[in-house]
């Protein structure tokens, strides 16, 4: 899906960190949006947003993983949502 709505979508690892059988990744992606992305019809907006991964490898597999992602930005920067007025006064350097 994500290819789809981002076909220029990179991916970019900042930092990783193995420890056992688990790897910590802190990610950064980009990519813009031309395709629909969860019912949001393309805006040809480019986004960029940071993410942490966790992946745990038992004899060289990848058995579990969890992503946590910057989604607000993301969908920020895609025109899905707004700031209120409120919202803008209060974080005036996250509203441009």
């Amino acid at each position: 899906m994500a290819f789809n709505a981002f076909p220029d979508w990179h991916e970019f690892i900042e930092e990783m960190i193995a420890e056992g059988d688990t790897v910590w990744a802190r990610l950064t992606y980009t990519g813009t949006h031309t395709g629909e992305f969860f019912g949001l019809p393309a805006t040809g907006n480019k986004i960029s947003a940071t993410a942490v991964a966790m992946y745990r490898i038992v004899d060289g597999k990848l058995v579990e993983g969890r992503f946590i992602t910057d989604s607000l930005n993301m969908n920020k920067q895609m025109g899905a949502i707004e700031f209120t007025e409120k919202g803008k006064a209060l974080f005036p350097e996250d509203t441009e």
